[in-house]
């Protein structure tokens, strides 16, 4: 939000002497956050003086027109300047920066000779001294403007305070200047002018043109009225264009200058519809699903079902809210126009404005919410305006189409202020703060909150009106006494001990947005029952692309990876630890929980039956070279067998064993069905690992053979209390067996059947070959397994060893069906 300290100086008596430092902390305690405060006198330096020209000499022979010329400066002898504009003439008034002097930019004056002549100072455009972005010619002054020699920036409104300040969501009335002086009049104690506080006619028996409104939800109030014979070519008159040009806004003509002037005055959008260029009634309704509009700025846009229009016989005219349509726009010759003043839905406005990456100066005021009594005044002073500048005739019939809903009444307890913020407040004060803002305030304390203000809806936002007009300066700073820290919890070491594990074998950990498009199931090829299809969808996503939150991390993971492949990586192993977002089935609506007290158990309990579970998982992406190539040979790719690796190590830093772990071939999408694993703690299936389908990775414009793991944190058990045992130092006796099997038993399967029959002695097991041939038999594989024993009072003897030995390979025998190759 733009605007000048002159503008504002209409509407709130401010001292004479403020300074823009003492605006910005004025500004500052009453909640807005100041981007600049920028005194214009200060932005020219040196010299800016009123001169007439007196003589004016064309040079020739250059490549372009230029001119020499003689200026009246208030000096005894005329400013000798030379000039490439050519708008203006002897006897005119112009604006001279003399030698010295420096423009805003940092653009540095002087006297130097130039096309042959000497030049002392330069005759500025209106671009040059920052008022404006004309630079078509330099700055000609009214006749009468001032004397030559005197200060020229009084005169060109360069004596003014230009302040532009950043507005919360919740506070949408303070982006008009109605708004940023009745904020001020707070700070200043001082008289305020409510702009909008004025008579306007109401709705006629017979409105100026037919409207229909379908959609009230969307619109809860449409107001129009008619003006006939304008001057096309009126201009807007100066003080209008310096005004909007403080606040950032371009000039365009009469009528929509006057729309745009009122918009920043009173916070009231409006639009202006060239009368004659409109075929039938209008109907203001919920856009068809595809349909087609091109806007002011020339795009067609495909149209969404929740998105407002305005259409007549010929279909949608216009973008509610957003945008105007080229079909029914002002035009240079319109002469007969229909000024609409609405008031829209403010959730429907921020989702049409990111879904057509529109954000309009209304489109941004629509969504922090407008008052939706204005719509009858601001058409009033728009008619007033466009007659008075560009003639024509005012049609005196109104159209007021309203179904806007009067604030609700929220009950207070005068006592509540003063209990949240630690500050005696007195009923009176509370009540005297919160008739300031406007609010309505009963003798039984139903207080009614003002139709500018729709983010009073609580009592907690009652509460911060108080401290806020009471002064935030005045609330002490106490910090609460800060209780013992306990420590990590032990689900939060584990997740820790997981992201470290996997960052110490070689994984970079990534961060991602936990949203993703609908179209990623399809594109991972998951069934139409699969239950990762179910996603919560995001009311107001920052994206329409992406509303829906992620049940599963590889979506956004996968695309991490597609942007580092992008950006010239290729060999990368990344993982992520974060929350997913499963939906539960419901059939009612979550109980309101109040900020005034604790949910009592009962109703925490109803509200967490419907919240969706959001377990954290863990996942990892692999591509390319696991192990880099150098000079101490070549790399070695990444495969399936790294992804399931992967797995293993999170569970062994989550502190689980690896004979409580399996890993079996499995089918599940995205995966490869036959290089695809899932992963077991005590046979439950905690997760999935393995190479990537190739349909998926081409849909993804991913590489072959990426491998990916997602394991379900949440469901991995607790880790075990296991007792500490004292290190033998006696030395260990290490046997290799080899066992044939079928291909179909997992190693991990052996494995477990190893330790449980090898006894107390066994220390450690390794699988460290997986071997076949025609030799061993279609359908069979050799294992080969480095087992480890250690007593921990003696050294064991052969005998010892190889009696656990052979105990170990009878339980694979017997539970798998081993057969101990070379027996």
């Amino acid at each position: 939000m733009k605007t000048s300290l002159s503008w504002l100086r209409d509407y709130v008596e401010l001292p004479v002497s403020l300074t823009a430092a003492e605006l910005d902390e004025t500004l500052t305690n009453l909640g807005m956050e100041v981007e600049s405060v920028v005194d214009q006198a200060s932005t020219v330096q040196g010299g800016l003086v009123v001169g007439r020209v007196l003589e004016i000499e064309e040079l020739t022979g250059f490549k372009k027109p230029i001119r020499f010329c003689k200026v009246d400066v208030g000096n005894p002898d005329p400013q000798e300047i030379v000039c490439g504009a050519h708008n203006f003439a002897v006897g005119d008034l112009v604006v001279v920066i003399l030698p010295g002097g420096e423009l805003p930019g940092g653009f540095k004056v002087g006297a130097r000779k130039t096309y042959g002549r000497n030049s002392n100072g330069m005759i500025c455009s209106v671009r040059e001294l920052g008022i404006g972005d004309d630079h078509a010619g330099i700055l000609v002054l009214p006749p009468d403007a001032a004397r030559p020699g005197v200060d020229a920036r009084p005169v060109i409104g360069l004596d003014d305070v230009l302040v532009e300040v950043e507005i919360t969501p919740d506070r949408g009335y303070e982006m008009s200047m109605r708004g940023m002086a009745r904020e001020l009049s707070y700070a200043y104690d001082s008289a305020y002018t409510d702009p909008a506080a004025l008579d306007a006619p109401g709705a006629s028996p017979e409105p100026p043109y037919p409207v229909r409104v379908e959609d009230t939800v969307g619109c809860d109030r449409f107001a129009a009225r008619v003006v006939r014979g304008i001057d096309p070519g009126a201009a807007s008159p100066a003080w209008m264009q310096k005004r909007l040009t403080a606040a950032g806004i371009r000039c365009i003509s009469l009528p929509v200058d006057i729309t745009n002037y009122l918009m920043v005055e009173l916070g009231q959008p409006m639009h202006v519809f060239d009368l004659n260029r409109l075929r039938g009634g209008l109907l203001v309704r919920r856009a068809t699903p595809g349909e087609k509009l091109t806007t002011l700025d020339g795009v067609a846009r495909v149209l969404d079902a929740e998105d407002m229009v305005i259409c007549d016989d010929s279909g949608p005219i216009s973008l509610a809210a957003v945008m105007g349509g080229e079909t029914s726009d002002w035009q240079p010759d319109t002469a007969d126009v229909l000024l609409e003043a609405a008031h829209w839905d403010p959730v429907m406005v921020g989702r049409t404005a990111r879904r057509h990456k529109l954000f309009s100066e209304a489109a941004k005021r629509w969504e922090r919410g407008v008052d939706p009594q204005l719509p009858l005044v601001a058409l009033r002073r728009a008619v007033e305006l466009l007659v008075e500048h560009a003639g024509g005739e005012a049609d005196e019939r109104v159209l007021d189409i309203d179904h806007v809903v009067p604030p609700a009444p929220i009950v207070l307890d005068p006592s509540l202020p003063a209990a949240r913020i630690g500050l005696a407040y007195t009923p009176d004060e509370v009540a005297a703060h919160l008739s300031r803002v406007g609010c309505t305030v009963s003798a039984t304390w139903e207080v009614t909150p003002p139709s500018w203000r729709p983010d009073l809806i609580d009592p907690a936002d009652l509460v911060e009106e108080v401290a806020r007009l009471g002064g935030y300066n005045d609330i002490p700073s106490v910090l609460p006494p800060a209780p013992g820290g306990g420590g990590l919890t032990a689900v939060q070491k584990r997740r820790r001990s997981v992201g470290r594990a996997l960052a110490e074998n070689g994984y970079v950990e990534v961060l991602s947005f936990p949203f993703v498009a609908p179209s990623v199931h399809d594109a991972f090829g998951l069934a139409a029952d699969d239950e990762r299809r179910s996603a919560v969808r995001v009311t107001n996503p920052l994206s329409e692309e992406e509303p829906q939150l992620r049940t599963s991390l590889l979506p956004p993971l996968l695309g991490q990876l597609r942007r580092n492949l992008g950006r010239g990586m290729r060999d990368l192993a990344l993982y992520e630890l974060g929350e997913v977002v499963l939906p539960r089935a419901a059939d009612t609506a979550p109980p309101v929980l109040g900020v005034d007290r604790r949910p009592d158990d009962d109703e925490w309990a109803a509200a967490n039956a419907i919240v969706p579970a959001q377990p954290w998982h863990v996942a990892t992406v692999l591509t390319g070279d696991f192990d880099p190539a150098g000079w101490w040979g070549p790399g070695r790719a990444a495969t399936w067998a790294d992804a399931v690796e992967s797995a293993r190590i999170v569970l062994s830093a989550a502190g689980i064993p690896a004979s409580r772990v399996s890993v079996r071939a499995a089918e599940r999408a995205p995966w490869h069905p036959g290089r695809c694993a899932a992963v077991r703690v005590d046979d439950v299936v905690i997760g999935y690992a393995g190479e990537l389908h190739p349909g998926v990775l081409s849909t993804l414009e991913l590489p072959r053979r990426v491998s990916a793991m997602e394991l379900d944190l949440d469901a991995v058990p607790p880790m075990p209390v296991v007792e500490a045992t004292g290190l033998s130092t006696y030395p260990p006796a290490l046997i290799d067996v080899a066992l044939v099997v079928p291909s179909e038993v997992p190693a991990a399967e052996v494995e477990a059947a190893l330790v449980s029959g090898a006894g107390l002695l066994l220390e450690a097991v390794r699988l460290f070959d997986v071997y076949s041939s025609a030799q061993l038999g279609e359908g069979k594989r050799s294992l080969a397994y480095k087992l480890t024993f250690r007593a921990p009072d003696r050294t064991l003897t052969v005998e010892d060893a190889v009696a656990a030995r052979d105990a170990a390979v009878a339980a694979a025998t017997s539970r798998t069906g081993a057969v101990l190759r070379g027996a």
